[in-house]
């Protein structure tokens, strides 16, 4: 049986540009992703070959019913095939002219933390470095989170780690980023710990039992942006 070599978004291929968006963009990068030829996914969708080369290869009017074995093939939803994800992840817009990556002091470091919100925190395991969600609260100069006291994102006392926060305006192509490296202190004080649960924004967003407060001692604290000239 004959099958298409490699070609722009095929097995083996180069994926289509990054910028692109359009039906074929997604129907391409859904099938490199399933690791299927074009033979493979036309089979399954019902289709020849040929209307699915067409279709990956130009954007277009197509017709719906052959769209939506497509996306039942890809299996994705047809809306998504068709207008893409409703939350796509920022960046997908193509970079500014000419953009300018500038550091931030410290102190605009803190600022642009704010006192609460969400950010990521990297530890490291016995197995691997894992990076996990948390939601946090800035006391003093230090950064402070709530977790399970076995979970994934309690360290020991000690403990080498990381967080950091960023910010992406997709429209005005610029945004920032805060990257804080330190050691972990689990608090232990029973007032400490009662007086940051009343804080705005203590109550963790994953819910659940998380009585555990870890404190991150900054060792080192920087931070870039990004905007247009």
């Amino acid at each position: 049986m004959h099958t298409d070599g490699p070609a722009p978004g095929g097995p083996g291929g180069p994926p289509p540009e990054e910028h692109e968006d359009t039906v074929a963009a997604r129907c391409t990068v859904r099938r490199r992703q399933l690791g299927l030829t074009r033979e493979e996914l036309a089979h399954r969708a019902g289709m020849s070959s040929a209307y699915l080369n067409q279709l990956e290869t130009f954007s277009g009017d197509f017709d719906p019913a052959a769209l939506m074995r497509l996306a039942a093939a890809l299996e994705m939803p047809y809306d998504e095939l068709v207008g893409g994800p409703r939350e796509a992840a920022p960046g997908r817009r193509g970079a500014v002219p000419h953009p300018l990556l500038a550091r931030l002091p410290e102190d605009e470091c803190w600022r642009r933390l704010g006192t609460h919100g969400i950010g990521r925190v990297g530890l490291s395991t016995g197995e691997a470095p894992v990076v996990l969600p948390v939601n946090f609260l800035v006391d003093g100069h230090s950064v402070v989170y709530r977790t399970d006291p076995e979970g994934s994102a309690a360290p020991g006392d000690g403990d080498q780690l990381a967080f950091e926060v960023d910010h992406i305006d997709e429209q005005l192509s610029r945004g920032w980023s805060v990257l804080i490296t330190g050691t972990a202190e689990r608090i232990t004080d029973a007032g400490t710990a009662e007086d940051l649960a009343t804080q705005p924004g203590a109550q963790p967003w994953a819910g659940g039992k998380r009585d555990l407060w870890v404190r991150i001692r900054p060792g080192q604290v920087t931070g870039r942006t990004i905007h247009t000239g």
